[in-house]
């Protein structure tokens, strides 16, 4: 089935007031022909991405053995109803509409659904009610960036679709060209979030590069987004530490910062952002075949590339891969 509905997000929005700076493991809204491509990139290197409510979407074939694996519960009526918090391009935003959710989140669901014979009923939420939303059967999948964590696996299953990746970000002619490892950042001025996840990695690369006599990071932080392009921009500060996909949109969309850097988003851990399913409802493993189904035909790593997230790609979808450990 080719066909997408989806449910009104007028009052969700009203509840995505935690849209600052995501954290690895969390909110994707907290603070960052054939459909193969969002819109080609302007010979400026900006690259227009489709916002529009009128996405010519990746085609996608069904596949029968993926099909056969979805529970009787879940297939009896036709859809996969998927919960997408519409608040962070280019993971899922609201269209210019206001009121139809695009992106790759959602992209990849409708992808998702049409594998397994299903029509996608993408539900905008909120991004803190999804764990209830799944253990009481409102959702029968989540793709909201979810990362997978030894804690979550308690209480639901997962197949993975895309790594959970962080970057450093600098000014476009920055002479800053590389960010690998804790020597890079040594002296640099980095803007992170505060209390995330990104921030206790920066913490321990700097007390690394102290106790080898480097010079210390000087960490900045912001209130909103503006303020930090604005501290990169005016060279008041080095680099940006954050969410590698929101970022990522942002550079592409501007042209203003460039990519000198990707951590693993458990550093010095792997981290895998999943479909969220109920514990044990036998989905999670349909949505497996189904991730896998997509990446073998070629349509996986065009919807990535549409929205510009091909540096987060998996080779292959994993069934509860190992989780980033309880902190």
């Amino acid at each position: 089935m080719s066909s997408l509905s989806f449910k009104s997000g007028a009052a969700v929005a009203l509840a995505a007031t935690a849209v600052l700076g995501l954290a690895a493991c969390s909110d994707p809204g907290a603070a960052a022909a054939g459909g193969t491509s969002a819109a080609p990139s302007s010979s400026s290197g900006v690259k227009q991405f489709n916002l529009s409510p009128q996405q010519d979407r990746v085609k996608v074939t069904a596949d029968a053995a993926a099909a056969a694996l979805v529970p009787e519960a879940i297939k009896k009526d036709g859809k996969l109803t998927v919960a997408v918090s519409p608040f962070a391009a280019p993971l899922a935003v609201y269209a210019t509409d206001n009121k139809t959710p695009v992106g790759n989140e959602v992209d990849l669901a409708v992808a998702l659904a049409e594998s397994l014979g299903l029509e996608a009923d993408i539900v905008p939420t909120a991004w803190a009610d999804w764990p209830l939303g799944v253990d009481s059967g409102k959702y029968e999948a989540v793709l909201s960036n979810v990362t997978v964590t030894e804690e979550r696996k308690l209480k639901f299953d997962f197949a993975s679709y895309r790594e959970d990746k962080l970057g450093f970000y600098a000014k476009a002619d920055s002479s800053v060209t590389k960010v690998e490892s804790a020597p890079d950042v040594a002296g640099k001025r980095v803007i992170v979030g505060s209390g995330t996840n990104q921030e206790a990695i920066l913490l321990r690369w700097d007390e690394e590069n102290k106790k080898n006599g480097l010079k210390p990071v000087e960490f900045q932080y912001y209130d909103d987004d503006s303020a930090s392009q604005l501290a990169v921009q005016s060279g008041r500060a080095d680099l940006t530490f954050g969410p590698n996909a929101t970022a990522a949109y942002k550079a592409a969309s501007d042209a203003k910062t460039k990519l000198v850097g990707l951590v693993d988003g458990g550093w010095p851990l792997k981290a895998s952002i999943a479909v969220t399913t109920k514990k044990d409802n036998g989905f999670a493993a349909a949505a497996q075949a189904g991730v896998n189904h997509l990446i073998q035909d070629g349509s996986y790593a065009k919807i990535l590339d549409r929205w510009g997230l091909s540096e987060e790609a998996v080779a292959k979808s994993e069934l509860n891969p190992a989780g980033l450990p309880k902190s």
